[in-house]
């Protein structure tokens, strides 16, 4: 099937590819000029066909062409010369419109050479066959208002002349805005709608498929200059970026724009949506281009329509198939459709255009020498049977306004006569005489409703929003020529809801399955953030994933979002999530580790000192002070059991008891060393009685070096707990996805001086054993009190760097750590070695072996 429909529309286009650009002089020769009889007429100047000279360039001082021409049919704008033919065939049917009056129309072809068309226009003003400049030669029917268009190049050329004679001038082309208001040609009148909201139109279609890289092709001219100002203005503020902006000069009265030189930028170019601006004249030698490099990837934006018959070639595929057209929103006129189905040769044998046609497609016999057919045509042959590519039935935009102007014309003349405003009537009633100027006032005030419901104003400063409706142009295969409605643009509704469209009906270029996409950079996803390109457009950037603990949960983000302390991002770095709270509890495999290690030393230590207590009379019991023994075997059991405080949920009595309990313990156990250390030091520095060694050793004063150093470290801990107590606090930075509960210190200086205080006990209790390591003893401990100093200093000079480069719960432990290494170190060094002689070793703990050794020693030091 599709092969079929293939083969029938290459079959239908050959005739336009044969006769397009055939070599006929007719409508040249024959100067085409169309007339019907009225009391008025109305004149309508349009480019139905362009001649151009082969290998030649036009010069509009041509008064004749030679041989070697190509005629182009214009069949778009042969349409606007139908519908001004159908308005005004209604308009005369109409009784209450000009009673007693015909509409007449006088319709001239605008060729490219601008003097030629002055001259015509000459002859608008003094009657036909005279041209003569300021005289009226002729008394045929007066001369209303010229229809000119539809570019803006010859309503601006026209318009210098019309203006000069103050003859009223309606353009059916787009509206442009510096005419009217600037106030150039005041007999101009627009009968377009503005084209105020088309850039938020084209912007809005942007937003909608989400193209925010996009290049422009704006037609060089003081209405592109507008254009490209506000596409910049409503594109910036909505975050679409252009790629490249090029302008495309025309030449005025050619209606063709200069070549295309940069070819290669739209084929290298990352931007798949090209907007184009400008009039259907202005496009010609652009979309020739387009078509001839068969650039079928991209999705072209139009403002206006173009003639389909003018790009017609041997390819089956279209570059602009796909194309999505702002085209405004026309009403359909009732029985327009079967005006031009009826339109025919036989109808109208004077219309030497509609001759030449049947010629062309019809296979119709050829008189040339009368540019008429005489035979042989195709039975019943219509414009209808012309594929839709080569003739469009559809009334185009620039028809509706031919009909509206036409209507807007007739409006005025019936105003003018029931106003009875300055015209007098010659020959029975049945010709009105009126100056042209007369029709101003009646044009300026037209306001009417159409017979499709639409109001029409010619005043600019009253016109409203004009509605568009969006076109997808189907010419796949080449030859369907389809402009299929698929949205709409209404500037009249609520914000958010102007644009509709019907996805299930777009069909996009040739090539393309799915919606194209049209940026300059992929879409960051969540989790990550733009970083923008230095030098470039803010469309084009780098995606870069979040920082640490920060999110992003939409795409195309500027900057990531901050996680609250009491959460954390996940590892997408799209949501946070809440962080759980944790602490060093009993079920942590380090918490049972730890809380088993504790248990079992506090249970070696007492188990020592059941063994010192059983053993509480042996020498070694008593040699080495047995009460100070039994307080520091206490202490160091307490010391073992301090770090439980460590373990569990924190709570205020816990914090305040850590580090108190520590302290407190630890100065009991260290001045009870420094005491053992001083009683060895002074027994056996008593060299004579009486000596204040002998009183201080008898009054046991050692003894009370415990409850002063225990006392001194209660006030310690009284201060810091009335200036800065420790309290509860919570971590939430050192561990990922927890938020660690722990004790704070409260005031650092207060646990550093803690410290200090108990360094300067073990280094005194370090130097009063050094200094009794070599007193002659059998059980002499001071080598053991001091090397067990000096591991207890080694652990808490290492604990010191290790506190300050760890978080969390490791701070927790590595304390506790310290604790367990610090009180087992004092009591493997000083007690292990008696309880090894006390239990293994018996006999050497007995009064013989004591005076054998004493004797040993005595005879030593003798000799």
């Amino acid at each position: 099937m599709l092969l079929a429909w293939i083969f029938i529309s290459c079959f239908l286009q050959l005739p336009i590819l044969m006769y397009s650009y055939r070599n006929t002089g007719c409508l040249v020769r024959m100067n085409y000029h169309l007339t019907g009889e009225g009391n008025v007429v109305i004149v309508g100047l349009f480019p139905a066909y362009a001649v151009y000279p082969l290998n030649k360039t036009i010069d509009w001082r041509m008064t004749k062409f030679n041989r070697d021409f190509t005629v182009e049919f214009k069949l778009r704008n042969y349409q606007c010369i139908l519908a001004m033919m159908f308005a005004i065939e209604k308009i005369n049917s109409n009784p209450y419109i000009l009673p007693n009056t015909s509409l007449g129309f006088e319709v001239q072809n605008v060729c490219h050479g601008q003097r030629r068309t002055l001259v015509n226009l000459f002859g608008l003003f003094s009657g036909t066959g005279y041209a003569l400049p300021n005289y009226r030669c002729s008394r045929e029917s007066m001369s209303a208002a010229v229809l000119t268009g539809p570019s803006w190049a010859i309503i601006e050329y026209l318009g210098t002349l019309l203006d000069l004679y103050k003859f009223p001038q309606l353009s059916f082309g787009p509206f442009d805005t510096t005419l009217s208001e600037e106030g150039r040609f005041s007999s101009l009148y627009q009968v377009a709608p503005k084209d105020t909201y088309l850039t938020l139109g084209i912007v809005s279609l942007m937003l909608h498929f989400h193209w925010n890289w996009v290049g422009l092709f704006i037609i060089d001219d003081h209405i592109g200059a507008q254009i490209l100002s506000d596409l910049r203005s409503e594109l910036g503020k909505n975050g679409v970026c252009i790629a490249f902006v090029e302008m495309m000069l025309t030449i005025r009265g050619s209606f063709l724009t200069t070549p295309w030189k940069n070819q290669v930028q739209i084929l290298e170019s990352s931007a798949n949506v090209i907007i184009i601006y400008g009039d259907t004249d202005s496009l010609l030698s652009l979309i020739v281009n387009i078509m001839q490099k068969l650039v079928t990837w991209k999705v072209w934006v139009l403002n206006s329509h173009w003639d389909h018959s003018t790009f017609d070639n041997y390819f089956l595929l279209d570059a602009l198939h796909g194309a999505l057209i702002f085209s405004h929103h026309n009403e359909e006129i009732n029985n327009f459709t079967d005006f031009i189905q009826t339109a025919n040769p036989y109808k109208y044998p004077q219309d030497i255009y509609l001759h030449v046609l049947w010629h062309s497609f019809f296979n119709c016999s050829f008189f040339g020498e009368d540019c008429k057919i005489v035979d042989n045509c195709l039975p019943n042959a219509s414009l209808e049977f012309l594929p839709g590519n080569i003739f469009d039935m559809a009334m185009s935009e620039e028809s509706y306004n031919v009909y509206n102007a036409v209507y807007a014309v007739a409006h005025s003349l019936h105003e003018m006569t029931l106003h009875q405003v300055q015209f007098q009537t010659l020959g029975k009633g049945k010709e009105m005489v009126f100056f042209p100027w007369q029709l101003h006032p009646f044009l300026k005030n037209t306001q009417l409703i159409n017979h499709a419901g639409d109001q029409m104003v010619l005043d600019w400063k009253m016109k409203s929003q004009a509605e568009y409706d969006i076109l997808n142009f189907w010419n796949f295969p080449k030859g369907l020529g389809i402009n299929a409605k698929v949205g709409t643009f209404s500037p009249n509704v609520p914000e958010g809801q102007e644009l509709s469209l019907s996805y299930h009906m777009i069909q996009w270029a040739t090539g393309l399955t799915e919606i194209p996409q049209s940026v300059c950079s992929e879409s960051c996803h969540p989790g990550f953030m733009k970083t923008h390109r230095e030098g470039e457009a803010y469309c084009c950037f780098d995606c870069k994933q979040c920082p640490e603990n920060e999110i992003s949960n939409e795409t195309d983000v500027e900057q990531c979002m901050k996680c609250p302390e009491t959460h954390y991002a996940n590892t997408e770095k799209t949501h946070c999530q809440h962080k759980n709270l944790t602490f060093l509890s009993y079920d942590d495999l380090l918490g049972k580790i730890l809380s088993f290690i504790s248990l079992g030393f506090s249970s070696l230590t007492a188990v020592v000192l059941g063994v010192f207590l059983k053993h509480r009379d042996t020498p070694i019991v008593k040699a080495n002070n047995r009460h100070l023994s039994y307080i520091l075997l206490i202490t160091l059991t307490l010391c073992s059991l301090c770090p439980l405080l460590y373990i569990g949920h924190p709570s205020t009595v816990t914090c305040i008891l850590q580090q108190n309990t520590f302290g407190l313990l630890f100065t009991v156990a260290l001045s009870t060393v420094l005491a053992k250390t001083l009683t060895v030091l002074i027994a056996f520095k008593i060299t004579a009685p009486g000596r204040m060694s002998s009183w201080l050793l008898i009054a046991r004063a050692p003894n009370f070096i415990i409850p002063i150093c225990t006392l001194l470290q209660v006030v310690l801990s009284g201060i810091w707990l009335a200036t800065s107590p420790p309290f509860i606090d919570k971590d939430a930075h050192s561990e990922h996805g927890h938020i660690i509960i722990l004790c704070n210190k409260g005031s650092a200086i207060a646990f550093y001086c803690i410290l200090g205080y108990l360094g300067t006990l073990a280094i005194g209790s370090y130097l009063m054993a050094f200094l009794s390591r070599n007193l002659p003893d059998t059980f002499n401990e001071a080598k053991l009190l001091a090397f067990s100093m000096l591991v207890f200093c080694s652990v808490w000079v290492s604990f010191l760097p290790v506190y300050h480069s760890t978080k969390g719960k490791v701070i927790v432990a590595m304390e506790v750590l310290s604790i367990l290494a610090s009180s087992t170190s004092l009591l493997g060094i000083i007690f292990v070695p008696k309880c090894y002689i006390i239990l293994l070793r018996p006999e050497r703990n007995s009064l013989h072996h004591i005076r054998d050794k004493t004797y040993t020693t005595r005879k030593t030091l003798k000799t």
